[in-house]
């Protein structure tokens, strides 16, 4: 299928219950903070994340759809694999000399790995196959309200030794958010997606994988993570009929009136609004939950 033909920006808000949503190794895996305002962050490597490990799952045995950026993955044997297909012998830290060959083995890179021709990737190790700047960009998530984490802690009821059975069975601590609703902003460029060959099968995959991205990644810590909308804004022309901020601005989270005071609990604590009337020309909206 041909490149995408079109500029998008999207607005994604999603949620978490009760569970972190992405520690900071920092700070002993606490929940990402802001440290200023209290709201909760998350950044876009985290969200990048879950976006292929639903690609990985949806096309698991399409060809096209591998994943680069694996979890224990080594980089270096991925670029092979488009020197391996080409019949090139890599020259170490270089790309090949003939410019075609070069074109050939990023141009390989894309049609192959779904987050490369996605994201993008800095592919100049050892084995050099290129670098490619992505079509799709997204920015850190940010708590609409301060959040507070909790600290819990959990017990077993079984030991590992004998020796251990009169022991205090606390085997430490988690740290949880009890509520919190999260907006992250995301660009989607088509004169990028020109070279790197992202199509409209790829921004359709692209949709899917940020509504289902968390039915799909429960764990102990994130039990309760849902998307709760997703936004898009389509531009007529590639470069774009609009500012982003613009379009990021006519969206609009607050919490229902009489809530103000309280903690907020659930989703429906909160009301969206989207001067969808006012938008400038040329640019159109989608709506997804």
């Amino acid at each position: 299928m041909s490149t995408i033909a079109n500029r998008y920006e999207f607005v994604l808000l999603f949620d978490v219950t009760n569970g972190n949503p992405n520690g900071d190794p920092d700070a002993g895996n606490l929940p990402r903070l802001d440290p200023e305002t209290n709201q909760g962050l998350i950044t876009d490597v985290c969200l990048k994340r879950k976006i292929r490990n639903y690609v990985a799952l949806e096309k698991e045995h399409d060809a096209g759809y591998a994943i680069y950026m694996q979890e224990k993955s080594v980089l270096n044997n991925q670029h092979k694999k488009a020197y391996e297909a080409l019949d090139i012998k890599p020259e170490s830290k270089k790309l090949p000399k003939e410019a075609e060959k070069a074109r050939q083995v990023t141009e390989w890179m894309c049609n192959n790995f779904f987050d490369v021709r996605t994201f993008g990737a800095v592919m100049t190790t050892e084995v050099n196959s290129g670098q490619v700047r992505g079509p799709v960009q997204v920015a850190f998530a940010s708590s609409i309200d301060p959040v507070i984490p909790m600290e819990v802690s959990i017990t077993r009821m079984a030991v590992t030794n004998e020796k251990d059975l009169e022991k205090e069975r606390t085997m430490g601590r988690k740290h949880i958010i009890p509520y919190g609703l999260y907006r992250v902003h995301g660009y989607v460029s088509a004169k990028l997606a020109e070279r790197t060959g992202f199509s409209e099968d790829d921004l359709a995959l692209l949709w899917r994988s940020l509504i289902n991205m968390f039915e799909h990644d429960r764990s102990a810590a994130r039990g309760e993570m849902s998307t709760r909308k997703l936004v898009v804004f389509k531009h007529d022309h590639p470069m774009g009929n609009a500012p982003a901020h613009v379009l990021f601005d006519s969206v609009q989270v607050k919490r229902v009136e009489g809530t103000e005071n309280t903690p907020a609990r659930h989703y429906s604590d909160y009301q969206v609004h989207i001067a969808s009337k006012s938008l400038p020309s040329g640019v159109t909206l989608e709506e997804h939950l």
